[in-house]
């Protein structure tokens, strides 16, 4: 039997390692709007953005179609797909937020698809917490409220950021 050669040991024993560098790049390809609205607890954990691989765009890309365009085909929204809303809710809703001044403790983020409102971050009570989802509601052209917030030291219900990079 032949002995293994130090460069193929090497190969091997550096393979692993390479696949972690060679981590596909992410993007957020399809522009889903994410911004952050307050910044009052520090300690807050930065939840990740709509980021996709090449593969995960080419997954949803379908869906995201049917999804847009279903929801003018049944007469719920009046432009053409749904997906187009998110660009102009998400600073209406950043804005609505920023000006009702019962969040100006908090530490949120908001994200939009598809006339969906998704709220991540930190809030001090569960009561702020509804309150939030709530407000959001109101504003116009929002077709639901995802509430992921944080209350006080609870386990995060979002991805954080720095777990994407791992």
């Amino acid at each position: 039997m032949k002995k293994p050669s130090l460069l193929s040991f090497l190969f091997f024993a550096l393979l692993p390692a390479a696949g972690v560098q060679a981590q596909e790049a992410r993007t957020n390809a399809f522009n889903d709007p994410f911004l952050q609205v307050t910044s009052a607890i520090a300690q807050c954990p930065v939840p990740e953005g709509p980021l996709y691989t090449e593969q995960e765009v080419r997954d949803v890309a379908h869906v995201r179609a049917q999804h847009g365009g279903s929801c003018y085909r049944v007469g719920r929204c009046r432009l053409p797909n749904s997906y187009w809303y998110d660009a102009e809710i998400i600073p209406r809703v950043s804005q609505y937020i920023k000006l009702d001044g019962r969040f100006d403790d908090t530490s949120v983020w908001v994200q939009g698809e598809r006339r969906l409102v998704f709220l991540k971050g930190c809030v001090k009570t569960r009561e702020q917490s509804e309150a939030l989802e709530k407000a959001v509601w109101l504003v116009d052209d929002v077709m639901g409220v995802v509430n992921y917030l944080r209350v006080g030291d609870e386990p995060i219900r979002y991805v954080p950021a720095q777990s994407a990079s791992k």
